[in-house]
């Protein structure tokens, strides 16, 4: 088998995290990746589809889980063998800036010759900085690099220099960085993601390499799986990298580019015949206005998926709405994340509706069917105190209280963590939001990522509450949500045990390195408490099993996905 063109390689967040010892705390809880981080971005199936397309040969590796599932991996090893003209590293969030660099690093050591490129919403927002390190050579801007990553492609085959790739910051012959018109842009999504889940599939068996293609540890065990509506955002919530002031300043997208309904249901379509998992309709369907959103559902009911499908909302919904979700997908899941409870934070974070209206798309959805509603809130917002933390348990207890629904309820709470997005109106604007930023090169917070507790990665505190009060009232409220739950019957007893276990243990073992660290020669003492830390982190984590839904007996179609292969049908 010939070699690839491109290779996209996929870093954990630590690339030493099993040697590191690192206490990471409730970084992840409420994603289904790790503390890794080792979910690839779904940008890497659409771009390995379209090149494909075009001709050209690209190959996944997912080497956050493969190190994940097998202690005896080397990642180093592995990137020796692999041979390709470019290769392709995300750093899509800053989460992943210390791996990212690393595996940069060992694919300039092993194949010098070998070019290496960039993206992501990190890699655009921190594009000059990027080029302080020598292995990288180009670098491309924007949440759409399809078509100039073909172009990219193109030009190294037919060793041209890449003057005309748009969105491309490249370094050329003599080491001088160049900017290429950042043009590419597009309004129409129609020409991207055709059909990049059989493509993955393809790439799996053309490969025989199925553990570079999982995307996330333990995703064989439970495939869930995700639909994009849209590229870019309505919403200008304060903490995310992704909202709409974000998307303009930083990367040219001056509205939403939405996938067409027939598009979001073809997706949901080709899902189905591989895998059984739950499918996420990521983004909020009302984001492109009612006809939108009820056309996509109609499309969805009229395809009759057995998949249970996961909708989210960004604002509270119509009755109708939700009624449609329900036909669409009988026993539908729901997310929501108000961020807090009071009206008022609510609102300075970027979430400005009523708890009336609130409550309302609550019933409104459990009426309509919906199997499962998740809602979120977070610890670290604007004008948000401990003490208002401990009101949004409250809040939480009285939410189980009113519904009454059991386990068709669950809510969650979390610290933002580990960083404010770069790029977000916090990050931007700190002082108009009451945030202190603690670093903001790219450099500072790849460091932070290898501190011992996330406590010190933590890249800001705010006018009300310190990175301490923030640790410890994180962990007081998820301890206490905890409780809530099993009192209401939301989660089994002995899984709430289990988790207060562990976050009683990790709030011990964050003061216990803090002490330790107060110390003049600490690195000895704390390197002697990795065991005792590596056991905690591996503990149980009682909302990660909680966000799973009942789905059953899961199959993976091995014959169905073979049948596609050979055929394309």
């Amino acid at each position: 088998m010939s070699n690839p063109d491109l290779i996209l390689l996929h870093a954990p967040s630590v690339y030493d995290f099993r040697k590191k010892t690192i206490l990471y705390g409730p970084v992840s809880d409420l994603v289904p990746p790790s503390p890794v981080f080792e979910l690839y971005p779904l940008g890497f199936a659409s771009m390995a589809e379209y090149l494909e397309r075009s001709g050209f040969r690209v190959r996944i590796v997912n080497l956050a889980a493969r190190m994940i599932k097998d202690k005896n991996f080397d990642a180093e090893a592995v990137l020796k063998r692999l041979k390709a003209p470019l290769f392709g590293i995300d750093l899509h969030w800053m989460v992943h800036s210390h791996g990212a660099i690393k595996v940069a690093r060992l694919v300039k050591k092993h194949h010098p010759e070998a070019k290496l490129v960039f993206g992501g919403f990190s890699s655009s927002y921190f594009y000059k900085e990027l080029f302080q390190y020598p292995e990288i050579d180009y670098v491309l801007r924007g949440d759409s690099v399809e078509e100039p990553l073909r172009q990219l492609v193109d030009c190294l085959k037919n060793k041209k220099e890449p003057e005309g790739v748009p969105n491309l910051v490249w370094r050329d012959s003599q080491g001088e960085i160049k900017e290429n018109s950042f043009s590419n842009i597009p309004a129409d999504l129609g020409n991207v993601m055709l059909g990049h889940y059989g493509n993955v599939v393809r790439s799996v068996i053309r490969y025989r390499d199925l553990a570079s293609y999982t995307p996330f540890h333990g995703w064989l065990r439970y495939p869930i799986t995700a639909v994009l509506t849209c590229r870019g955002c309505t919403e200008n919530c304060v903490i995310c990298g992704g909202s709409a002031a974000a998307f303009r300043r930083f990367y040219q997208r001056e509205k939403p580019a939405f996938r067409s309904p027939e598009m979001v249901a073809r997706d949901v379509r080709q899902i189905s015949r591989f895998i059984s998992g739950p499918i996420f309709i990521l983004g909020d369907l009302q984001q492109n206005g009612e006809d939108y959103a009820y056309e996509v559902l109609r499309l969805l009911q009229k395809e009759r998926v057995k998949n249970q499908l996961i909708f989210e909302l960004f604002n509270p919904a119509p009755k109708e709405l939700l009624r449609q979700m329900g036909l669409a997908s009988p026993n539908f899941c729901l997310e929501i994340s108000p961020e807090s409870h009071d009206p008022m934070i609510r609102k300075a974070s970027g979430r400005n509706y009523s708890t009336e209206a609130l409550e309302q798309t609550i019933g409104d959805a459990l009426d309509a069917g919906c199997g499962r509603l998740d809602m979120f809130f977070l610890i670290g917002l604007p004008k948000q105190t401990p003490q208002s933390v401990m009101d949004n348990i409250d809040y939480c207890g009285y939410l189980l209280d009113k519904f009454k629904v059991g386990k068709r309820l669950s809510l969650f709470i979390a610290p933002l963590s580990p960083f404010i997005d770069p790029g977000s109106l916090g990050f931007e604007h700190p002082e108009r939001y009451g945030y202190r930023i603690l670093f903001r090169t790219l450099e500072k917070h790849r460091q932070a990522l290898v501190s011992p507790s996330w406590k010190y990665s933590l890249n800001y505190e705010t006018e009300w509450m310190t990175r301490q009060q923030i640790v410890d009232i994180s962990y007081e409220a998820i301890i206490r949500l905890t409780r809530l739950k099993a009192k209401y019957g939301t989660i089994p007893k002995e899984l709430a045990e289990a988790g207060e276990k562990r976050l009683q243990s990790a709030s011990e073992m964050a003061h216990r390195i803090d002490e330790i660290l107060s110390k003049d020669n600490y690195q000895e003492e704390l390197s002697r408490l990795k065991g005792e830390i590596g056991r905690i982190n591996a503990l149980p984590v009682s909302e990660k099993t909680e966000l799973e839904l009942p789905v059953g007996l899961i199959k993976l179609k091995f014959v169905r996905a073979i049948w596609y292969w050979l055929t394309g049908r």
